[in-house]
């Protein structure tokens, strides 16, 4: 079973949202954080709704 996805506040430089997906996807932090900016970027800031979003719901 896949552990949970936590946000890891303790690593994190926002809310934890990358760097508690890193810790649950396996990916690298920085690897995420750039590809949260980029869909930020391109993505017209639908990226933020769901950055903030996750923030607020997940533990």
């Amino acid at each position: 079973m896949k552990s949970k996805l936590k946000l890891d506040k303790a690593n994190g430089k926002l809310m934890g949202v990358c760097s508690g997906l890193a810790n649950w996807t396996g990916m690298d932090v920085n690897l995420l954080r750039i590809l949260f900016v980029l869909a930020t970027i391109f993505g017209f800031g639908s990226a933020v709704i769901i950055y903030l979003a996750i923030g607020l719901i997940v533990d």
